[in-house]
Protein backbone atom coordinates (compact mmCIF):
# COMPACT_ATOMS: atom_id res chain seq x y z
CA UNK A 1 0.00 0.00 0.00
CA UNK A 2 1.21 3.46 -1.02
CA UNK A 3 1.04 5.91 2.17
CA UNK A 4 1.61 9.26 0.56
CA UNK A 5 1.01 11.59 3.83
CA UNK A 6 3.42 8.83 5.75
CA UNK A 7 1.25 7.56 8.29
CA UNK A 8 -0.35 3.78 8.06
CA UNK A 9 -3.97 3.28 8.26
CA UNK A 10 -6.01 2.87 11.13
CA UNK A 11 -7.49 -0.19 9.73
CA UNK A 12 -6.22 -2.81 7.32
CA UNK A 13 -7.80 -5.35 5.57
CA UNK A 14 -6.84 -8.82 4.33
CA UNK A 15 -6.00 -9.18 1.08
CA UNK A 16 -9.41 -10.50 -0.17
CA UNK A 17 -11.17 -7.79 1.83
CA UNK A 18 -9.07 -5.15 0.11
CA UNK A 19 -9.50 -6.81 -3.44
CA UNK A 20 -12.89 -6.45 -2.95
CA UNK A 21 -13.23 -3.25 -1.56
CA UNK A 22 -11.17 -2.27 -4.61
CA UNK A 23 -13.47 -4.07 -6.79
CA UNK A 24 -16.38 -2.14 -5.54
CA UNK A 25 -14.69 1.50 -5.64
CA UNK A 26 -13.75 1.04 -9.28
CA UNK A 27 -17.83 -0.40 -10.46
CA UNK A 28 -19.07 2.47 -8.06
CA UNK A 29 -16.68 4.68 -10.20
CA UNK A 30 -17.53 3.49 -13.30
CA UNK A 31 -21.68 3.27 -12.97
CA UNK A 32 -21.87 6.40 -11.03
CA UNK A 33 -19.30 8.79 -13.06
CA UNK A 34 -17.79 6.93 -16.11
CA UNK A 35 -14.53 6.62 -14.35
CA UNK A 36 -12.18 3.34 -15.40
CA UNK A 37 -9.35 2.92 -12.36
CA UNK A 38 -6.96 0.56 -12.51
CA UNK A 39 -5.44 -1.54 -9.10
CA UNK A 40 -3.03 1.02 -8.76
CA UNK A 41 -5.89 3.67 -8.13
CA UNK A 42 -7.98 1.90 -6.96
CA UNK A 43 -5.81 1.29 -3.97
CA UNK A 44 -4.66 4.63 -3.44
CA UNK A 45 -8.20 5.60 -3.00
CA UNK A 46 -8.76 2.86 -0.58
CA UNK A 47 -5.48 3.50 1.26
CA UNK A 48 -7.37 7.42 1.37
CA UNK A 49 -10.15 6.60 2.85
CA UNK A 50 -8.37 3.98 5.29
CA UNK A 51 -6.20 6.42 6.57
CA UNK A 52 -7.87 9.59 6.76
CA UNK A 53 -11.91 8.81 6.27
CA UNK A 54 -12.19 5.29 8.34
CA UNK A 55 -11.19 7.00 11.82
CA UNK A 56 -13.80 9.03 12.01
CA UNK A 57 -16.80 6.25 11.44
CA UNK A 58 -14.43 4.60 14.34
CA UNK A 59 -14.41 7.14 16.56
CA UNK A 60 -18.04 7.56 16.07
CA UNK A 61 -18.85 3.71 16.81
CA UNK A 62 -16.63 3.70 19.88
CA UNK A 63 -18.60 6.19 21.11
CA UNK A 64 -21.97 4.82 20.44
CA UNK A 65 -20.66 1.70 22.15
CA UNK A 66 -19.92 3.58 25.18
CA UNK A 67 -22.91 5.30 24.86
CA UNK A 68 -25.58 2.23 24.60
CA UNK A 69 -23.15 0.60 27.32
CA UNK A 70 -23.86 3.49 29.89
CA UNK A 71 -27.25 3.62 29.59
CA UNK A 72 -27.12 -0.88 30.01
CA UNK A 73 -25.16 -0.58 32.73
CA UNK A 74 -27.51 2.38 34.76
CA UNK A 75 -30.20 -0.24 33.66
CA UNK A 76 -28.92 -2.98 35.07
CA UNK A 77 -27.99 -1.10 38.40
CA UNK A 78 -31.49 0.48 38.40
CA UNK A 79 -33.07 -3.21 38.68
CA UNK A 80 -30.19 -4.13 41.09
CA UNK A 81 -31.39 -1.45 43.43
CA UNK A 82 -34.81 -2.89 43.08
CA UNK A 83 -34.46 -6.49 43.86
CA UNK A 84 -32.00 -4.86 47.07
CA UNK A 85 -34.29 -6.16 50.33
CA UNK A 86 -34.53 -3.34 52.90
Amino acid sequence: MSRAKGKAPLLALDRAQEQAAQQILKDFLAERFELELGAFEAQELLDLFARDIAPYFYNKAILDVQAHLKDRFESIESDLWALEKS
